[in-house]
């Protein structure tokens, strides 16, 4: 399933709350800008009576001036109405009928309202003054109203044209913020086209510049790519390593299968058979080895369970005991009083404590008389100690005993024993170490007790 692409996800993160901002301030510039042309055109109201009411003083009530004239006649926001009486409520110029004033009064003189002219609703200024025509002198009235229709069809119109200006910067926005995003994206495209056009041999660090906010991605690729490279690495480097090891058994077995057929001489034939059947066994145990260390690589964590150290230790020692014995080398297995309880795969520290056994008797050489398996309580940690007194490990030699197939001497490699048990013991918790000892091998297995 596809997720949506990232340009439309931003698009949509960006210009919602834009469009949302947008209308908020339309709809607050269209509340101030009617409340703005309400005072403009009141303004203009007052401006009208104003000139009204100077022209019937100077002209004694005869006429309005041309210029008056078309100021009423082109006041902003629709036309405008007047009625003027003189001293005593006499009737000089405009409209005969004012319409019927409200009860909204202004300051000095003036009253704004709202009234009914003709059954439309009018915006009405009734003005007062005190003023002298002919031989008259007394209060002057000046009514000036205008269509409230014409006032609201004037807001409307700069209203739509607020409207029109901010759709059209909503899609100008629009339109920058999908370019926008796309040429911004563009590293991210090109970074795609570098890992997309990459061979799979090819796990080399990607070095193309990329955006602050995508160098941790990058980083994190990188590292990963880094990890894979290692693992093939490592991975081509055991292929070969178990190759070579198992050319030598695979050889000996195959020679001496060969042989075996032409052997006539019954204790020969069962000296070869002896031969082959050690040998076979030799390959086996390098093959299951092999296949151990694989599956502690990749598997995923035992199961672990209670179990008692000192229980899987004996019996261990007690299933090969008699290889040992066969080898005519003393073997003794010194166990702690009491049980070692510790969290663990009974099968997996038992292939770790056979291990062991096996280095032991393998790589004594021929001055190797005793092994000696020992469990104990060290703290809080249960311990087995196996030791030799065979030829031993050099102690610039620690490190390298534990890898596998490590070099200790000419002709001679620590095999895969030390390293499965160092692997086996870490997906423990525990750890495999060596002992200082003046003559043969002292390996220590320690875990946390239960």
């Amino acid at each position: 399933m596809t997720s949506m692409s990232l340009r439309a996800r931003l698009f949509l993160l960006i210009l919602p709350p834009l469009l949302v901002l947008s209308i908020l301030l339309g709809l607050w510039r269209f509340e101030v800008a009617q409340r703005t042309s309400e005072d403009l055109f009141d303004r203009s109201l007052l401006a009208a009576a104003l000139a009204i009411s100077r022209d019937v003083a100077i002209s004694g009530g005869d006429l309005l001036s041309p210029g008056t004239r078309d100021f009423v006649s082109d006041a902003g926001g629709g036309e405008l109405f007047y009625h003027v009486t003189g001293p005593g409520g006499i009737y000089v110029t405009g409209y005969a009928y004012p319409p019927v004033s409200g009860d909204r009064e202004a300051s000095e003189g003036l009253r704004y309202t709202v009234a009914e002219y003709r059954g439309e609703p009018v915006r009405v200024l009734r003005m007062t003054e005190t003023t002298t025509i002919g031989n008259l002198t007394g209060d002057t009235v000046v009514t000036v109203w205008q269509r409230e229709s014409d006032r609201r069809a004037f807001a409307a119109a700069l209203a739509r044209r607020a409207a029109a200006l901010i759709a059209s910067l909503m899609a100008a926005l629009a339109l920058v913020v999908w370019f926008g995003v796309k040429i911004g994206l563009r590293p991210l495209n090109d970074l795609q086209d570098a890992i997309r056009h990459r061979s799979p041999d090819d796990l080399g660090d990607i070095r193309r510049p990329v955006p602050a906010e995508v160098s941790g991605i990058v980083a994190t690729l990188n590292r990963l790519f880094g990890q894979v490279r290692r693992s093939i690495e490592d991975h081509q480097a055991f292929i070969s390593d178990a190759a070579h090891q198992l050319r030598n058994p695979a050889s000996a077995v195959l020679s001496l299968a060969e042989v075996l057929p032409g052997v006539r001489d019954p204790e020969e034939r069962r000296v070869r058979e002896r031969e082959l059947i050690t040998a076979a066994r030799k390959s086996a145990r390098l093959a299951n080895q092999l296949l151990s260390l694989e599956r502690l690589r990749y598997d995923d964590a035992p199961a672990l369970e209670r179990i008692d150290l000192n229980k899987v230790a004996a019996e261990i020692c007690a299933d090969f005991a008699p290889v040992i014995l066969e080898q005519d080398v003393r073997f003794d297995f010194d166990a702690h009083d009491g049980a070692l309880p510790v969290a663990g795969d009974p099968v997996l520290i038992g292939e770790a404590l056979t291990n062991l056994l096996e280095n032991a008797l393998r790589h004594g050489g021929p001055g190797l008389t005793s092994i000696i398996v020992e469990t104990l309580a060290d703290g809080q940690e249960a311990v087995v100690i196996v030791k030799d007194d065979g030829v031993g490990i050099p102690a610039e030699k620690t490190d390298t005993a534990f890898q596998r197939f490590g070099q200790l001497r000419d002709a001679e490699g620590s095999g895969l024993g030390l390293s499965i048990v160092r692997g086996i013991l870490r997906r423990h918790n525990g750890e495999a170490s060596l002992l200082p000892r003046q003559k043969g091998t002292a390996v220590r297995m320690t875990m946390k007790l239960l």
